[in-house]
């Protein structure tokens, strides 16, 4: 054997050696001096700029090509729940809004992202130790991109609903700035943790009452955390089921719940439980296995999921103990053309694998499927002590308190996936970026209120037809 191929040998670790990966390391300076590196070809003023992407920018038809997925009959009741202001425009557009942020700068940095990062997807629930925790909520678009589109959008979500609340400009952009202050520092610290720590990190809801600045503040976290704890399925089941023939069913309140009454849609149904089932860990499957399915129907969700189909499951143990597992579908993500492929091919495993990677803890039930018909789904509790905060008519002081809660959870999200150093080494210590966030978020603000006018338009004129429910 030659000495140049001895050396060569020699070289290897011996990870290498055994055909295993190892990962190449660098320090957290020289990763945070590479953070840096990249103002040089894009400083924070960069972001602060946004101009429609094209002249002719319609964003009725972006809506309309996402609809493809959706079940026609309920696309009016999707279009309704859009229409009532710019801000449930906004969380029924993820879409559009990645069409648009899919143009502005970015580092190249990817996270695993939430992609529909707005401040109603995140709220308190329960772990499986059966404590309160505040967290990101829902992950139907999460997939690699870069971690700017999640604070972008968030930021965003800020100054709309900021607005729609009757706070000034002013108050609607300082809550923005305070949201990415909190993401910056928080994603600083992160970055100084270990990889263990950052998993391990979380914000229960004793350390949000802790933070409350007041014991006015104090007091109505509280009461939201006791209200949190009351809803659970065992509260839910009796308002959506009852007595039918002798057996517990769902009541069908169409168009918002209703069965399904096809040829061989049982045997649909079983089929996928049988495949949720081995998508689940051996101990969560014994788990199940003490659960039957009493009914199944359709329900129509949210406002940017409405449309999708989405199955509540209603089971029983053998006592008698009610379950209730939601069967939601999964469609591509919408950052899917701009940020790549799923490498799942089951958009359902998508959803689930980042939901595991970007929460500090996930439901137990957390699974996936497939529907003869070819459709993906993910399952979960339908509720689980879940809760979003009351952000309607909050107040600027309140705001900006809901807004520091969502961008340190965010930071710990996105360090989990992410190299938080890096990130941390391109925003830095000032609040340069933070302003600059804030003056897009404004500005797109007045853009999505466009686009809400455009699609109020939309259904005057005919082109779309809209269901305005009743509240």
């Amino acid at each position: 054997m030659s000495a140049d191929k001895k050396k060569t040998i020699k070289s290897k670790t011996k990870a290498e050696a055994f055909g295993i990966f190892e990962p190449v390391f660098r320090s957290r300076k020289e990763r945070v001096h590479a953070g840096e590196s990249l103002l040089e070809g894009m400083p924070h003023s960069s972001h602060a700029v946004w101009k429609a992407p094209r002249k002719h920018r319609d964003p009725t038809d972006v809506l309309e090509e996402s609809n493809r997925y959706r079940l026609a009959s309920l696309v009016p009741v999707r279009y309704g729940r859009m229409l009532r202001s710019p801000f449930t425009f906004l969380r029924g557009s993820s879409g559009l809004m990645a069409y648009d942020l899919a143009t502005t700068p970015n580092t190249g940095i990817q996270v695993q992202a939430c992609g529909d990062c707005h401040l109603l997807n995140f709220g308190l629930f329960a772990t499986p130790e059966r404590n309160l925790i505040f967290d990101i909520n829902d992950f139907d678009e999460t997939t690699p991109a870069p971690w700017e589109w999640d604070i972008k959008r968030l930021a965003i979500s800020f100054t709309v609903a900021a607005r729609d609340n009757g706070l000034t400009d002013k108050e609607a952009e300082a809550s923005a700035v305070e949201c990415v202050r909190a993401y910056r520092e928080r994603l600083r610290e992160c970055s100084k943790m270990s990889p263990l720590e950052v998993w391990y990190d979380r914000l229960d809801a004793q350390t949000i009452v802790d933070m409350a600045p007041n014991a006015k503040v104090k007091k109505a976290r509280e009461q939201l955390i006791e209200k949190a704890k009351m809803r659970v399925g065992d509260y839910l089941y009796p308002t959506i089921s009852g007595e039918v023939g002798g057996r517990r069913r769902l009541i069908d309140q169409p168009p918002i719940l209703f069965h399904i009454y096809e040829k061989d849609f049982e045997q649909r149904v079983y089929k996928a439980l049988q495949d949720y089932r081995l998508s689940l860990p051996h101990e969560r499957r014994v788990l199940f296995d003490r659960y039957r399915l009493e009914d199944i129907a359709l329900k129509a969700v949210g406002i940017g999921s409405v449309g999708t189909r989405c199955f509540v499951g209603l089971f029983f143990s053998a006592e008698n103990h009610p379950l209730l597992l939601q069967f939601k579908e999964a469609c591509p993500s919408v950052l899917e053309p701009y940020a790549g492929k799923s490498i799942y091919d089951n958009h359902g495993q998508r959803v689930v694998t980042g939901q595991r990677l970007m929460q500090s803890s996930s439901d137990i039930f957390l699974g996936w499927t497939q529907g003869q018909r070819g459709r993906d789904f993910f399952v979960r509790q339908l509720r689980d002590m879940k809760m979003s905060a009351p952000v309607e008519g909050a107040s600027f002081a309140q705001m900006k308190m809901y807004a520091e809660l969502c961008g340190l959870t965010l930071a710990r999200a996105h360090a989990k996936s992410g190299d938080a150093a890096l990130i941390s080494g391109y925003l830095g210590k000032s609040d340069t970026f933070d302003q600059a966030i804030g003056e897009f978020a404004l500005t797109y603000a007045d853009q999505n209120a466009k686009d809400h006018a455009a699609l109020v338009a939309a259904e005057k004129s005919g082109r779309i037809k809209a269901l305005i429910e009743e509240d």
